[in-house]
């Protein structure tokens, strides 16, 4: 029988869990990532509630990962939750929410869902019945320079662990998880600066890695610094919607001008509600859409005021977000690429070039710079006495940020892991060792 534990990725896009290796001839602190869906080692942290059928013992019905997805893009009536983990911390989680059919959810129990669900997926892949033992990354801060909502967001993961049969649940930073998973690659000691860029957070770690520490349960003298800040891809999709698509429905454009007062600029909120995925729900309601809809006037441009309406009337606003991080990812690697608007307006598109991409984010790509400079200064180190940088988080394929950090540090090896299963593979490296994966 397999060791009792787990190790979970729990992350704003996609999540991916690992258990002990059941292969005969594998070492007894070896682990595997399990496969989430066919072929896949991870799976979006995306749950799409449907508008119809009966209750089961878990609730509403739901679909989780890649079949969310799917159901929200063929049209299937119902609400997608994506980004469960921006709601951590926030006075969101004990609220809930409607999911249509005239169903109401907590946040905190959609994600206790999502987290059966994964325990579930690694017990049909050869965990015991009685798993109960489980290590859960989190970001360095899930909530910036607010110690007690940072404290509130670990606390209700945890919470949420335990509602779904975790009796022993500990916590690994997120990018020491994944220097634990580089130092399984060097063949000597060396201090490498762990870049973790994914959906919610940007997270750097300051380590010392090398083959004789690997077996070192406790690594805290390890552990020069860590240090992060909630900038990450999902901010970078809410930039490139209002810097493109946000545009052509009126984002940042004037209202008519008036005798002796100057243009103003349409109020703004709206636009930030749709580009916040968690958010774009409460654009819908019937109030907020009958104030909208009687805020023509303040527009100059009336076309951009029914382009709105519209997005609002047939709710389209995920949809638009998705849309933008599609556009995020043809242009992360140079070029441009068309961002089809018909079903907005017939015939309306919108071009994004990587120079518009780079004006955009260069604010958010500043930040995360700095957040890497500030770690490496943390630990007592100069910029040239890093050896490597190590680039693990889905946002690392975005070419403008990996360049921009790695110039900070022109000394540094760069080496790129796995950017979506590199912290899972550390976090089960570290549950092995805390758990003692003898048999």
């Amino acid at each position: 029988m397999s060791p009792s534990f787990c190790a979970i990725d729990f992350g704003t896009s996609n999540s991916a869990i690992a258990i002990p290796s059941s292969a005969p001839d594998a070492p007894p602190s070896s682990t595997r990532l399990v496969e989430l869906e066919p072929g896949q080692l991870t799976m979006p942290t995306a749950v799409f509630y449907y508008a119809e059928g009966p209750h089961d013992a878990d609730g509403p019905p739901r679909a989780f990962g890649r079949a969310a997805l799917a159901a929200y893009v063929e049209g299937v009536e119902g609400r997608l939750m994506r980004s469960m983990k921006s709601i951590l911390g926030s006075s969101l989680i004990e609220q809930s929410t409607d999911v249509g059919g005239g169903r109401g959810v907590r946040y905190f129990d959609m994600l206790a869902g999502y987290l059966k669900r994964l325990r579930r997926q690694a017990q049909a892949a050869g965990a015991p019945d009685d798993l109960h033992r489980v290590v859960l990354g989190r970001p360095v801060f899930f909530v910036d320079e607010e110690p007690a909502r940072d404290a509130a967001a670990q606390a209700s993961l945890e919470a949420a662990a335990h509602a779904v049969g975790f009796s022993e649940v500990h916590f690994q930073y997120e990018p020491i998880a994944a220097a634990f998973d580089y130092e399984r690659q060097t063949t000597r000691e060396r201090l490498v600066l762990v870049a973790d860029i994914g959906g919610g957070t940007s997270d750097f770690s300051v380590v010392r890695v090398g083959p004789e520490r690997m077996a070192r349960l406790d690594r805290r003298d390890d552990i020069l610094a860590n240090h992060g800040v909630h900038i990450a891809g999902t901010d970078f999709d809410r930039h490139i919607e209002l810097a493109s698509i946000l545009r052509e429905l009126g984002y940042r454009s004037l209202g008519p001008e008036r005798p002796g007062q100057p243009a103003r600029e349409v109020p703004s909120g709206i636009y930030f509600d749709l580009a916040t995925w968690h958010l774009i729900n409460t654009v819908y309601s019937p109030q907020r859409v009958a104030e909208l809809r009687g805020m023509r006037s303040f527009y100059g441009n009336p076309q951009h005021h029914a382009r709105l309406m519209t997005v609002l009337e047939d709710h389209l606003g995920h949809e638009l977000a998705g849309r933008a991080e599609d556009a995020k990812i043809a242009v992360s690697g140079g070029g441009s690429t068309e961002i089809d608007l018909g079903l907005v307006e017939s015939g309306l598109r919108v071009s994004l070039g990587e120079s518009q991409a780079l004006e955009a984010l260069d604010s958010d790509v500043e930040r995360i710079v700095q957040a890497g400079r500030d770690t490496v200064r943390q630990a007592g180190l100069r910029a040239d006495q890093v050896d490597a940088l190590y680039f693990t988080g889905g946002s690392t394929g975005l070419r403008l940020l990996a360049e921009r950090i790695a110039a900070a540090f022109p000394a540094a090896e760069a080496v790129r892991g796995d950017r979506f299963a590199s912290v899972a593979t550390g976090l089960g490296l570290h549950a092995a060792r805390l758990f003692g994966a003898a048999r």
